[in-house]
């Protein structure tokens, strides 16, 4: 059994229960059978599945974002806004993905052409995280439902009651049964089921432990995969800066998603020239937001995700201190039922330490000083990660010289950082490789076949 627990109160939701081998025996068979089905559907079959998700979606908007806090305690106005976005993409790849199919031509130099076809390949397993309940999955179900693919999800355990809608909607929209089905499931069948003939291919979101894990049991089986395992992103504050609107945003990036979301700046680099300013002025703004009531519209910080997650959190912050870093405030477990903590900030932090290296799932911060610009650049590379970053300057050749050497998959300039249905998403390093959205996560699990038509 799986049990689901709200974490702002710590009360039980529900229990599930979960497959046994005969169960998840089905589940690929029928992911199979509705494969040679769904292959050949027409495309405007599979745009009027995403059109009528995408209605759906916001059509239930309000409900959809009350199940994820109670599951996952993210506030509310932010839960709305993932059912939202998730609603766009499902209408861009309806109405732009079809001619992200179309085949490729070439003109070949000994005479004759040559013709790409993008063609789908089967059953995929998505092993998802909790974070974005409803916006990771549906990076992998928009582009698996067009490309004529279908899709198996393990998702996390305590977002079952999310997982186990998001399958309904799909049936409703006018999918057909094991076009994407629900694998209620822990992590230990996961390796079989990657093994298995039947499942070509696996994404995954999540830590750098399941990662590896994942991606080794895909390499045995010569399988591809699709990784994408956080990091701790660099937010970098330079002299010409709009210094408020920075600080607005880094305070944005630490509570976002109660500090949970992969993408947004965790470790706070500023340039010397104006590090006093911009920490009086962090350290201010950061240490008033206040956790409060995950379903008030209000609500700009509720607690973590569980107790365990608070707990690393805290534990974390302790090892912090003990290779020699500063707490300036915060960062304490709060005396009530539930995961609740107060936002926190980290100076001091030894490079290459173990808190210098690792990520820091919650609204915990770290504050770096450098002196100029490539000291900026050392910083912010001096981990084994590379998903995201967020650079402040209006200076253009900054600009330039950050986007070219930042090591990461994405550079966002004055702003926080996050992900856009219409560009590639996805890290470097130990953050993972392939990419999500647009053109290129649409093709990720499909074959471009080669047709050869000699003169």
């Amino acid at each position: 059994m799986i049990t689901t627990v709200n974490p702002a109160t710590g009360e039980t939701l529900a229990e599930y229960r979960t497959l046994d081998e005969c169960g998840i025996d089905t589940a690929l068979d029928l992911a199979q059978a509705t494969y040679r089905d769904w292959r050949t559907s027409p495309i405007e079959r599979r745009t009027a599945v995403l059109k009528k998700l995408g209605d759906l979606y916001l059509e239930q908007t309000d409900d959809l974002a009350k199940l994820a806090v109670a599951e996952m305690g993210k506030p509310v106005s932010q839960a709305r806004s993932e059912v939202e976005k998730c609603a766009s993409l499902f209408h861009y790849l309806a109405e732009k993905g079809p001619a992200m199919l179309e085949p490729l031509e070439w003109e070949l130099s000994g005479g004759g052409t040559a013709q790409g076809l993008w063609l789908p390949q089967g059953p995929v397993l998505a092993v998802m995280p909790w974070n974005f309940p409803y916006w990771q999955v549906a990076r992998f179900l928009a582009p698996t439902i067009l490309a004529g693919n279908v899709g198996l999800l393990k998702h996390a355990s305590i977002v079952q009651g999310t997982a186990a809608k998001l399958a309904e909607l799909v049936v409703e929209a006018g999918g057909p049964d094991g076009l994407f089905q629900n694998l209620c499931i822990g992590s230990d069948p996961v390796a079989g089921i990657l093994a298995d003939d039947r499942v070509i291919a696996a994404t995954l979101t999540g830590s750098e432990g399941a990662g590896r894990a994942v991606a080794e049991q895909a390499g045995k089986h010569i399988k591809k995969v699709v990784l994408e395992l956080g990091g701790s992103d660099p937010f970098i504050v330079m002299p010409s800066a709009d210094i408020d609107q920075a600080v607005e945003d880094a305070v944005l990036a630490r509570i976002q998603n109660n500090g949970q979301s992969c993408i947004c700046g965790k470790r706070t680099i500023v340039h010397a020239d104006i590090y006093d300013e911009f920490s009086q002025k962090f350290i201010t703004a950061l240490s008033a937001v206040e956790p409060g009531d995950p379903m008030d519209d209000d609500t700009k910080l509720g607690p973590l995700s569980s107790e365990a997650q608070r707990d690393t959190v805290l534990d974390q912050v302790d090892t912090a201190r003990k290779e020699g870093a500063t707490l300036l405030f915060g960062a304490e477990k709060l005396d009530r039922d539930g995961a609740w903590m107060t936002p926190g900030l980290l100076s001091e932090v030894t490079i290459g330490s173990e808190t210098g290296t690792d990520e820091i799932f919650g609204p915990v911060g770290q504050l770096y000083k450098a002196q100029d610009m490539d000291g900026a650049v050392r910083i912010a590379n001096a981990i084994p990660f590379g998903l995201g970053s967020a650079v402040w300057t209006r200076d253009e050749q900054e600009q330039e010289h950050f986007a070219a050497h930042i090591e990461a998959g994405m550079t966002t300039f004055n702003a926080v950082n996050g992900s856009h249905i219409e560009a590639p998403f996805g890290g470097i390093k130990n953050s993972g490789f392939g990419r999500e959205l647009s053109q290129f996560g649409l093709h990720e699990f499909m074959n471009l076949k080669t047709i050869v038509r000699p003169a």
